[in-house]
């Protein structure tokens, strides 16, 4: 016996048939509804719903085939069974093909009705793993948005604490008055604004897990031109990115390398009256590795002097590019600073 009872429609225009055919079901469990024709069950199952429909082909006026087609045109179409007296492949391969989701070859012994009691059980069984299945993937849909819009609301909190923490440093360097101490904080400030920037195209984008290099160096770099370009030293800061997308955490270390090698360049390639340029080229070397170049013209490294600065972006740049596992070279034929680092990604 069946758990429930499930509500049968079985369309036939053998009236003798009905009456066994409803028999026969009503004894395993099922409530059955029979109708004379397919118009007859087109009516019925417009009015009430059924679980399954069983539907005959050899009928009078509209046959089983065309009674499918336009139960398939119900919002919400019933699993249909095929019933045919006839053992012709050819009729079972239409129905399949029409919608039907099994069929049955009709027969004057019991066996018929075992037969269509045994289809009606595999097909409810299967129709209930299929609701199932879609209710479960229909969750998981659910589930994951959730989680995107949560994610999406953390990196849009990050980069709002990290801008917080960006402006106490500003306002803390505008109380000094040693130009190294706030030249070392402003630096900091660069160095938090690369992080930032991961986080505020991470909550504007529906994917999360990856950046879109050429915006996400686009928007950065726009910022370190806005802080080291004035109208007496102008500095062009220009971007070539391919359409690349990598993983976030790699993103945020290939964004702060970026950043001390923009700025050393800004810093120290050219007179402070002069005018100058950087170029920052990301490029797509493989499957899954890419070479990063920052180069400008100026004077650049010579041997014989000092090192500028504190040495801390020099260091910053070496642990970054170790813990991308990347290799950091100089070209030395070229004029100026051309800094290259290949990495996976």
């Amino acid at each position: 016996m069946i758990s429930r009872a499930y509500r049968i429609l079985y369309i036939d225009d053998d009236e003798g048939l009905r009456h066994l055919v409803s028999r026969a079901l009503t004894r395993r469990g099922y409530a059955v509804t029979t109708a004379a024709d397919g118009a007859e069950g087109l009516a019925l199952c417009g009015s009430e719903p059924f679980d399954l429909v069983a539907v005959d082909h050899f009928m009078p006026g509209m046959d089983g085939l065309e009674t499918l087609a336009q139960l398939q045109l119900f919002e919400k179409p019933p699993p249909v069974i095929y019933v045919t007296g006839s053992d012709e492949t050819r009729l079972a391969v239409a129905a399949l093909k029409a919608g039907a989701i099994d069929y049955v070859v009709k027969t004057v012994n019991e066996d018929f009705y075992d037969l269509l009691a045994q289809s009606i059980e595999q097909t409810l069984e299967a129709v209930s793993l299929r609701a199932a299945r879609d209710a479960a993937e229909t969750q998981l849909r659910e589930t994951n948005a959730r989680l995107q819009a949560m994610l999406q609301e953390v990196n849009h909190r990050v980069a709002n604490s990290l801008q917080l923490v960006s402006s106490f440093v500003h306002l803390q360097s505008r109380l000094l008055t040693d130009e190294a101490a706030k030249a070392a904080l402003a630096d900091t400030q660069r160095r938090i604004a690369a992080v930032a920037q991961v986080h505020k195209h991470l909550y504007t984008s529906s994917n999360i897990a990856e950046v879109d290099m050429g915006d996400y160096l686009g928007a950065l770099l726009s910022e370190l031109s806005g802080t080291w370009s004035t109208p007496a030293a102008p500095r062009d800061i220009a971007v070539t990115a391919d359409a690349l997308r990598i993983p976030t955490d790699r993103a945020v270390t290939l964004g702060i390398i970026v950043t001390e090698l923009v700025t050393n360049a800004c810093k120290y390639a050219y007179a402070g009256d002069a005018a100058g340029g950087v170029r920052v080229i990301l490029q797509q070397d493989g499957p899954r590795s890419l070479s990063l170049i920052v180069e400008d013209d100026g004077c650049g490294m010579q041997a014989d002097q000092p090192a500028r600065g504190t040495g801390i972006g020099g260091k910053l740049i070496q642990a970054m590019s170790a813990s991308l596992r990347a290799t950091l070279r100089y070209d030395e034929t070229v004029r100026g600073v051309r800094a290259v680092l290949n990495a996976e990604f």
